[in-house]
């Protein structure tokens, strides 16, 4: 059965962290929406249903019979079950949103479905960029469980410091963890495959560290913390994602925030959290194109693809930065800069698109990933209609 992720509802309000990736791509907890949701339904291929720009690069659904599915919410045994037992034109629907429909894509159309079944108990709904870090740790807890059940962790090195119950903790094959100290008594830590713990860092989970990616050297890492694949992070960070392949590897502080692939957070890089009056913050909201209260006391940085910040950079509670933005002037930025600054000022003339294909390629080849065509049209795309 081919599984179909939609985008539908929701691609719009997860901007900037969307204009890269359908929805499904995000990261929480420890898993992409898409791992989660293949794991879940012993899935190994998936296609999307997304923005047109965004559809050559991720693939699109063959015209038969599939389950069309919402992904950015957390199920429970008995939904999955429900899912899984979907039979052709029958629907859930939870609080008027379509969740996932048994449909065939030849002739896509909701009139196809002829019985829909309300979910009524309460389900964890991501609906916003801020909805990453604020229901991280329980997207933690949740993937945890689901990867390691029936597996044993690797051995904890006796060179380092414990603290909670052994069973919140799971080393994976081939990851290092020595002369650090290691606190699962407020959440569970989770160390990936190859990464690595340098000496003298401090871990309160829940942390979620994943495959290749490392902690430098007295990193001060508090949860709920997701770091994805191939990052390096220093310094110190309180209940952030990061999807993947980006850097903050020194000191300054990140909290609050969500930051995308390919990003780099230059040296003493400060990102405030919270107001100095201590009010709600306010984020840029691409559908409504003006501020929005979030209802959070604490909110710091939302981050797109392939931009970066140059050291001693300050940041104001409440900060979305586009994609490939470069921000690098005195003085603080404002709390909304867009995709291509090349500066992060207000008024500030565009990073040329040339220049950006060309960061993008060096960026990504450190990391032996290739810049590719599909990737290149992403970016253009975003460079003349955002």
């Amino acid at each position: 059965m081919q599984l179909v992720f939609s985008d539908a509802q929701f691609w719009e309000d997860f901007l900037p962290l969307t204009f890269t990736r359908p929805v499904a791509e995000m990261r929480c907890g420890i898993l992409t929406f898409s791992e989660r949701w293949q794991k879940l339904l012993n899935v190994s291929e998936v296609s999307y249903l997304t923005e047109d720009f965004l559809q050559e690069k991720f693939k699109k659904h063959e015209p038969k019979e599939s389950l069309f599915l919402v992904p950015n919410f957390l199920p429970n045994e008995d939904i999955i079950n429900q899912i899984q037992d979907l039979k052709l034109g029958e629907a859930l629907v939870y609080k008027d949103e379509l969740l996932a429909v048994r449909i065939n894509m030849q002739d896509f159309s909701l009139n196809q479905i002829e019985k829909m079944t309300d979910i009524e108990e309460e389900l964890l709904f991501f609906r916003q960029p801020t909805d990453l870090f604020t229901f991280n740790e329980q997207a933690i807890d949740f993937d945890f469980d689901l990867l390691t059940k029936d597996k044993t962790s690797a051995e904890l090195s006796e060179t380092n410091g414990f603290l909670g119950n052994k069973e919140d903790l799971f080393i994976e094959e081939g990851a290092s963890v020595e002369y650090s100290t290691l606190n699962t008594k407020s959440g569970k830590i989770y160390i990936g495959k190859n990464a690595e713990v340098m000496e003298g860092c401090n871990l309160r989970g829940p942390i979620a560290l994943c495959e290749e990616s490392k902690f430098n050297l007295g990193a001060k890492i508090y949860g709920a913390t997701t770091i994805g694949p191939h990052c390096k992070v220093g310094g110190e960070v309180n209940n952030i994602v990061i999807f993947g392949y980006s850097n903050k590897g020194h000191d300054g502080f990140i909290g609050n925030s969500v930051i995308g692939e390919w990003c780099n957070i230059g040296a003493d890089t400060n990102s405030s959290n919270l107001k100095n009056n201590y009010a709600s913050v306010k984020l840029w909201n691409y559908r409504t194109k003006r501020f929005a209260d979030t209802g959070l006391q604490f909110a710091g940085l939302i981050m797109g693809d392939h931009s970066k910040t140059a050291i001693n950079t300050q940041l104001n509670t409440g900060t979305v930065v586009g994609v490939a933005a470069n921000i690098f002037k005195s003085g603080f930025p404002p709390n909304l800069i867009e995709s291509f600054s090349w500066g992060g000022m207000k008024g500030d003339e565009k990073f040329k698109l040339e220049k950006a294909y060309e960061v993008a390629e060096l960026a990504m080849a450190r990391r032996k990933v290739a810049f590719s065509e599909e990737d290149r049209n992403i970016l253009k795309h975003i460079y003349n209609n955002y």
